[in-house]
């Protein structure tokens, strides 16, 4: 036999690899929904609008496009929540203003976050929100109901994209869930 049949394996080096993997796996799930989410908001992607300030004037087009809303809760959220309207149609590069409305409907105060996306996905990129209530904790005290304001555009650059010449409707929609932040009672 030869040396290099005659080798043992070489245990503590195995174990090291399989270690080193272990924690790499670990660590690529701990970190990928933050991750996942920042590039959701810098491309677009998923459906995720993109947060603006605005400071010039935005060119108004005359194409049209329908805008419905829609509201959900977790089953874990003892609020009501929904859209003050279920659509507009606004023209691109117009600024909308819409609201949703939530009550708490327990006896003790709640706090939520919500999240939102916009479908179809491949629209969020230019679905431009100026203010939303989204990614903010709101804290509602028993029976309070309170307006939330969103305003948004979208943006005229949508014209250029062949992509969506056909698109002429789309949802925006929220999602609350309970804070993690909330005490426990």
């Amino acid at each position: 036999m030869s040396a290099l049949q005659r080798q043992e394996p070489n245990h503590n080096k195995v174990l090291f690899i399989l270690l080193f993997l272990i924690a790499m796996m670990v660590t690529l799930v701990s970190f990928s929904v933050p991750i996942y989410k920042i590039f959701c908001q810098i491309t677009g992607y998923g459906g995720t609008v993109q947060q603006v300030n605005l400071k010039d004037e935005i060119v108004i087009l005359e194409r049209e496009i329908k805008v419905s809303f829609n509201a959900d809760i977790s089953k874990d959220l003892p609020w009501e929540f929904r859209p003050v309207q279920r659509s507009i149609t606004v023209k691109i590069g117009e600024e909308a203003l819409i609201f949703f409305k939530a009550k708490n409907l327990s006896d003790k105060p709640i706090t939520g976050m919500a999240i939102f996306n916009v479908i179809p996905f491949k629209i969020g990129e230019y679905f431009n929100k100026v203010e939303c209530f989204c990614f903010t904790e709101q804290t509602l005290q028993p029976g309070q109901e309170v307006d939330m304001p969103v305003t948004f555009y979208i943006d005229p650059e949508i014209a250029e994209d062949k992509r969506l010449e056909e698109i002429m409707e789309m949802t925006l929609s929220y999602s609350f869930f309970v804070s993690k932040d909330n005490d426990k009672d």
